[in-house]
């Protein structure tokens, strides 16, 4: 909660493009191009009903513009401030749109191509590296990925509980507004509670996933949407080099959401779980830049081998 509320982020100079989509619908992207030209394309992307505007959105993405990147923000499906065309949303498992900036980013010429998620984002992100497999662009160098519930079913269950009771009926606040939304547009296939007993608007993720998310996006309900969407059972897939941190004290989180032994047996798969760190925290009140924002230039730096283009700011502890 902390850095939600008092970071003090300076607000990135975003150049915002829209990106006309092949299924019909579009994505609102925000640029940071510090440089001039660069060959490195950074993509980050967003947690659950977070955006551009997102303090660690706006963190990572001004640390990396100074350090030489391009970096491309995107805003999921209805996240930008306007809502998106079609039925479909976004959701843990949307790796297709992650599919879709890495392939504009190719289409733009960047030569080397680095994704960082956050939360939802971070599942996204593991799952789409996971799902290409062999069959990934070589344009991608890697991942860094935090605070990511890979095993969605356990962890929904540890943010049912009642010390994260507060957490989630803002999340849940957000998520029915934007039902409503939706049902203006498409009456026929969303349906909204009649508030009579058994029908009252969902309380927990299992209630609005199984009415609302599944469906909506193919899944037969809750239980099918998040078994496919877990991004744990893509990590062993993976080519290029991906960490994932996990703090050992984000309250959501659930065991299984640690993968340490995918983490011992792979060359290329990096766990880290800092006792501290919440969830996307990693940082100290207002900070900055804050320390998964250089955990994360670090490890595309010395693990993928992309040396610095410019050096860090001298008032900067590097690492």
């Amino acid at each position: 909660m902390i850095p939600s509320v008092l970071r003090n982020v300076p607000p990135a100079d975003y150049t915002r493009e829209t990106l006309e989509l092949d299924d019909g619908d579009f994505l609102d992207i925000d640029w940071v191009r510090s440089a001039e030209t660069s060959d490195r394309l950074l993509i980050v992307l967003h947690g659950l009903e977070g955006s551009s505007q997102s303090y660690y959105a706006q963190g990572v993405s001004q640390f990396f513009g100074r350090a030489g990147w391009h970096v491309l923000v995107s805003n999921h499906r209805g996240c930008s401030g306007r809502m998106n065309r079609l039925l479909r949303m976004y959701h843990m498992g949307a790796s297709d749109d992650v599919g879709r900036l890495v392939k504009y980013g190719l289409s733009l010429g960047y030569a080397k191509i680095g994704i960082v998620g956050f939360s939802l984002g971070g599942n996204m992100c593991l799952k789409y590296l996971g799902e290409q497999g062999a069959n990934l662009p070589e344009q991608v160098v890697g991942g860094v990925a935090f605070s990511v519930p890979c095993h969605i079913s356990s962890a929904n269950a540890i943010i049912d509980k009642p010390h994260n009771r507060i957490y989630l009926m803002r999340f849940l606040r957000s998520l029915n507004e934007k039902i409503k939304r939706k049902h203006i547009d498409f009456p026929d296939q969303i349906t909204l509670p009649t508030g009579q007993a058994g029908d009252k608007w969902p309380r927990s993720f299992a209630e609005f996933d199984d009415r609302y998310t599944g469906p909506i996006h193919g899944f037969s309900g809750a239980e099918e949407y998040w078994d496919k969407s877990s991004s744990r059972q893509f990590i062993p897939h993976i080519k290029p080099p991906a960490l994932l941190v996990n703090a050992r004290n984000d309250t959501f989180l659930s065991g299984q959401c640690f993968p340490e032994e995918e983490a011992r047996s792979m060359d290329n798969f990096y766990l880290e779980t800092p006792a501290k760190g919440g969830h996307v925290g990693f940082g100290a009140l207002r900070k900055a830049p804050y320390w998964s924002e250089k955990r994360a230039l670090q490890f595309f730096e010395r693990t993928v081998g992309l040396g610095p283009i410019y050096p860090a700011p001298k008032s900067v502890a590097y690492f």
